[in-house]
């Protein structure tokens, strides 16, 4: 992680990047924002090729009336100089993993010229076949959304009426739902081998 001072020194590092973040934040903040910072950081330590830089929103303060900032901590994800996605507040390090990993293997895949696909995991942390998926996933270099269906009540519903029923791993790609992990189904959707 690198620290940005001003939009000035900003603006050309935006400009000259096909993926990067901007996490702005409050170095003497509350304890999420430092709880931001560190999860952060150890992320971009475990993941290579990832761009993050960040600004202290108490002595930078020409950055973010740039962007849709109410609030900080805030990890803002920029594609080809476009503001395209945001992450706010505390995230586990391994959310932010997760994020840059599915993000970086997308962006291989479409300099690779591969399709691009819509697909969702729905896991828990304790799974053992939810986590050979989504290595399997990552392996192929095919972007995907992970939902951990232990804390997101909603999602665990929409799971279970979507397929009847409750186990997990559960994917959806294109549309489709496949329970558990069916190898071979999942590479004739998706064209893996």
């Amino acid at each position: 992680m690198k620290e940005t001072r001003s939009y000035a020194e900003w603006l050309p590092v935006l400009k000259n990047s096909d993926v990067i973040y901007l996490f702005l934040y409050k170095k003497n903040g509350t304890a999420v924002n430092r709880c931001a910072f560190d999860n952060l950081e150890k992320a971009v330590r475990t993941v290579s090729d990832v761009k993050v830089f960040f600004a202290n929103v108490e002595e930078t303060r020409d950055i973010h009336p740039n962007y849709p900032v109410n609030t900080v901590p805030i990890l803002l994800e920029f594609e080809k100089g476009v503001l395209k996605n945001t992450l706010k507040g505390c995230q586990d390090s391994t959310y932010y993993i997760n994020h840059f990993e599915n993000k970086m293997a997308s962006i291989t895949a479409q300099k690779e010229g591969k399709p691009s696909y819509s697909v969702t995991v729905y896991s828990t942390p304790t799974c053992s076949w939810c986590t050979t998926l989504k290595t399997y996933l990552r392996k192929n270099r095919i972007q995907f959304t992970d939902i951990d269906v232990s804390r997101d009540q909603d999602a665990a519903r929409e799971m279970v009426n979507r397929s009847g029923q409750q186990g997990v791993p559960q994917s959806v790609i294109n549309g489709e739902v496949i329970v558990g992990f069916n190898k071979a189904r999942i590479d004739q959707l998706l064209g893996t081998k």
